[in-house]
Formats: structure tokens, C-alpha cells, sequence
């Protein structure tokens, strides 16, 4: 296990990097992927459930990647591209957030892929890697997710990846068309961790995306 005083401090000092797999390449967010971003991301149903409001425009998403960067610029987040190997373009977000440097805990969320592209196993491959560096890197205890008690496709994703459902959190949020959300949350623990990693790998070898 990583040292108590070295996993705080990289957590603190977080830093983007780039995370790399067999489909997808997470980069560190920037405005230059916007042009992508925009071809895929256009779409009401991937912003449904999210807690940014519609995004119909252009405009309206490279205003929300600038929110998003002005969450790093003060150590909040840390937003990810991802990007398909094969094709060479971004094709969603992720990112982490919430981090709690003093408790070696973050979470995963404001995940989207452009629809074509759900399904793919370009969310598992995106999660195994997410993952594997706040684990094995960052040297986390933990691990949360969370989504909107309406939004059984996410709630599915997450418990596919092997996260424990916690429990709801009622009234939790007020989005911006008004409507008064509960949150799912899940975790995924240090210790639960080298199981979930095996089940994902698993699954990943399944799909051809890792080799044996």
C-alpha cells in the first residue's frame, strides 16, 4: 500500500496526465477538443441526467468545458478527453472530482460518450484505467460514484463495473429545469479493489479489448 503521507500529498498535488488502453486514450480536458466534442456530444439525451442543464449549441459546450477547467484551475476536478484510439477524436468526458486528499478518497463522474459509442466497451475500458490509477497510483481508499435514482442505464453501468450500492440520497440536488433529483450512490474500496480489478479484466478480455 502506498505510504499515508505520499498518497495525500499526490492527491492534493493532483496533476493531469494521460491514461492509455487498447480503445480509448484518456488525455487532460482542453478547449482544442471541443470540435470533437461537439460532433458527438449534441445529443438531449446524453445531457438528460446530467446536472449541467441541456447543451444545444457549440457555444453551450465549450462554456460548460470552461466551467469544467475552472473546477481544476482550483484543484477540484480533474477532467479527461477521451479520445478513440482508432479514429483519433474524442469522443466523450470523464473526469474525477470530489477529492478528498486528507481521507485518500475521490470520485468518478460526469462521465458522457457521444450514443454511438455507448455500449462499445469504451466505458469499461475508460473506468479500468480511472480506477487502476486512483488505486495503484493515487493510492486511494476509496473510490465513489454517483447518478440520478431516474437513470437505471447509469445505475446498470455502475454496478457492470463491480461498485457496492450505498444507498440514496433523497431530495439531493436541484437541476437546472427545475426537477428535484435523489442520488444512487456506489463506492468501490481498496481492499474490494484486486476482485473488481480481476472481474473487469475479465470483462475486458471478453469484449477482445485486453489480450490473455
Amino acid at each position: 500500500m502506498i505510504p499515508y503521507d505520499e498518497s495525500t500529498k499526490r492527491l492534493r498535488e493532483l496533476k493531469p496526465v494521460v491514461l492509455s488502453g487498447h480503445l480509448v486514450r484518456l488525455e487532460p480536458m482542453h478547449e482544442k477538443h471541443l470540435k470533437d466534442l461537439s460532433e458527438v456530444g449534441l445529443d438531449p439525451e446524453i445531457w438528460r441526467w446530467m446536472l449541467y442543464g441541456q447543451m444545444t449549441t457549440e457555444q453551450d459546450l465549450k462554456n460548460w468545458i470552461k466551467e469544467i477547467l475552472g473546477r481544476q484551475a482550483k484543484g477540484k476536478d480533474l477532467p479527461f478527453s477521451v479520445f478513440q484510439i482508432s479514429s483519433g477524436r474524442a469522443i466523450g468526458c470523464t473526469r474525477f472530482m470530489n477529492v478528498e486528499a486528507i481521507h485518500r478518497s475521490l470520485e468518478i463522474g460526469g462521465t458522457w460518450y457521444g450514443r454511438a459509442f455507448q455500449g462499445s466497451g469504451v466505458n469499461a475500458e475508460a473506468k479500468y484505467l480511472l480506477l487502476t490509477y486512483a488505486f495503484e497510483t493515487l493510492g486511494c481508499v476509496r473510490v465513489q460514484f454517483k447518478t440520478d435514482a431516474r437513470n437505471i442505464q447509469s445505475q446498470r453501468a455502475i454496478e457492470r463495473l463491480g461498485a457496492v450500492k450505498e444507498g440514496v440520497l433523497r431530495k439531493h440536488m436541484i437541476l437546472p429545469n427545475g426537477s428535484i433529483r435523489d442520488s444512487v450512490y456506489y463506492s468501490i474500496l481498496d481492499d474490494e479493489w484486486p476482485g473488481v480489478k480481476q472481474h473487469l479484466q475479465k470483462r475486458l478480455m471478453e469484449r477482445k479489448i485486453l489480450a490473455d
